[in-house]
């Protein structure tokens, strides 16, 4: 299945068995295991103001690009401003922030901040759940923890 076949990732015909070349994975994933390490080696030399906008920074961008995979463009001063409030970051003025952002920003930190507890089928139903309080996408009612036409 070639990139653009599909809408989402759970619509591949492969889904949820994927192939990769671990030759190919090998050097990107080595740079990111010491990215932590390297980012936190220059953390440690700033403040503690710094280290705070720096983790707001990553946080905002990481809910932003989550969002892009799915297509979806959020705004980036609602997604700073419901990061910042809930991290307890002062950045002056907060813009306003809408109840998607809210709900995506709650999954994306569950996930970065508890990032070794496992994804339980009560977990990935609380993303779920953040992401579509309302039980609907639009005007389609959804099942939580479903893909269309299917169940669990």
């Amino acid at each position: 299945m070639n990139i653009g076949d599909y809408t989402y990732i759970w619509q591949a015909n492969d889904w949820p068995r994927w192939r990769f070349a671990l030759t190919a994975l090998a050097g990107p994933m080595a740079d990111v295991s010491r990215a932590p390490g390297f980012l936190l080696g220059h953390l440690a030399d700033v403040g503690i103001a710094l280290r705070d906008q720096a983790s707001l920074g990553a946080l905002t961008a990481d809910v932003v690009k989550t969002s892009e995979i799915e297509g979806e463009q959020l705004d980036v001063e609602s997604v700073r401003s419901s990061i910042a409030r809930r991290l307890g970051v002062d950045i002056g003025a907060l813009a306003p922030v809408d109840r998607h952002v809210e709900g995506v920003v709650e999954m994306v930190l569950d996930a970065t901040a508890d990032c070794r507890a496992p994804v339980t089928r009560e977990r990935l139903f609380g993303w779920h759940a953040a992401l579509f309080p309302t039980g609907y996408s639009g005007l389609s009612k959804i099942k939580v923890g479903c893909s269309p036409g299917k169940s669990l």
